[in-house]
């Protein structure tokens, strides 16, 4: 089975001005990799309807699932339901089942910003996510996420069974070594295991390691045999630990 892929859209000005720094992003990363999904690109736009469009559109055609972070909300900037739905051609509708509950939980007169939450694109369904109230817009394959990342991060947990994939088995090599003296043994190790993932990652200034090797693969035979190859041709001299 081919590896799932993902791409992240943050959309918000406030990201690109500096004002808030993106948490959201980095979050998904992480999840994604641990749900086996391989994550292939992150963008931050503003709040601009045509460009939100734009990248929704590319976006779904690229990848198998899709995640937006931000611009959804009651205010004069939260256009990404907009723009999602023109980037699919889609209409903006009032969802019934948000606008019941909008109505149930206000008990009062309802105004046009509050009804504005009820706005999804047409032919979105929403996805009932434990206890966390609101559901969360799903239209095809895009995932419709607010850009708060304590609720963010609620949601995206809740979801993570609706598009988990098989895990990636990782191993970890911190060595004593630098780069350039270990590169030839990464290249070997290259070579005799071409559909690994092999990641290698320098630290400036630790007196604990120089560089940080990483060993991935959904096969877990695969990455062990690696991670035994790629240790025998370290040597016990430049290894500081194992994970």
């Amino acid at each position: 089975m081919a590896d799932l892929t993902a791409g992240i859209i943050v959309i918000g000005n406030e990201i690109l001005s500096g004002k808030v720094t993106d948490s959201n992003s980095p979050f998904m990363a992480q999840k994604l990799r641990e749900h086996g999904v391989e994550l292939r690109r992150v963008v931050t736009i503003p709040d601009e309807i045509d460009l939100i469009a734009r990248e929704a559109r590319e976006f779904h055609e690229q990848f198998d699932h899709v995640f937006t972070s931000g611009g959804v909300g009651p205010t004069h900037d939260d256009v990404t339901i907009e723009g999602i739905a023109r980037g699919l051609g889609r209409r903006v509708i009032r969802h019934p089942r948000l606008e019941e509950g909008i109505r149930g939980f206000v008990k009062g007169e309802v105004n046009e910003a509050q009804l504005k939450m009820a706005e999804v694109p047409e032919g979105a369904v929403l996805v009932e996510d434990g206890n966390l109230g609101f559901p969360t817009i799903l239209i095809e394959n895009i995932f419709v996420l607010p850009g708060i990342p304590e609720i963010l991060r609620r949601k995206f947990d809740a979801l993570g069974p609706r598009f988990a994939s098989e895990p990636y088995h990782l191993k970890v090599i911190y060595t004593r070594w630098n780069e350039s003296a270990i590169a030839a043994m990464l290249n070997q190790t290259m070579l005799e295991f071409p559909e690994l993932l092999l990641g290698s990652y320098p630290k400036i200034d630790n007196p604990d390691y120089r560089v940080k090797l990483t060993i991935e693969s959904k096969d877990e035979g695969y990455a062990q045999r690696a991670f035994k190859r790629l240790l025998g041709l370290l040597t016990e001299e430049a290894i500081v630990r194992t994970e």
